[in-house]
């Protein structure tokens, strides 16, 4: 599981982006916060990031802090 974390953390920034667009958001970013021990968020967040709501919350985390830190950290 650390090596999945380390894996996204150490992606490039645009690409970091591109994982957060709708659909793609759900998917890898709740698999990261499964990964990180956040068992409930990351199987919220897989539902939220399908939903749009949760690829907006990544994308605006993204965009100011540099990394995704909403229910992951």
């Amino acid at each position: 599981m650390k090596e999945v974390v380390k894996f996204f953390d150490d992606l490039p920034f645009i690409v970091k982006i591109i994982l957060a667009l709708p659909v793609l958001d759900g998917l890898c970013w709740g698999i990261y916060r499964l990964c990180k021990g956040h068992i409930i968020s990351g199987i919220v967040w897989i539902f939220l990031g399908f939903a749009v709501i949760g690829s907006i919350i990544d994308l605006y985390t993204l965009l100011t802090e540099k990394k995704v830190s909403v229910w992951a950290d």
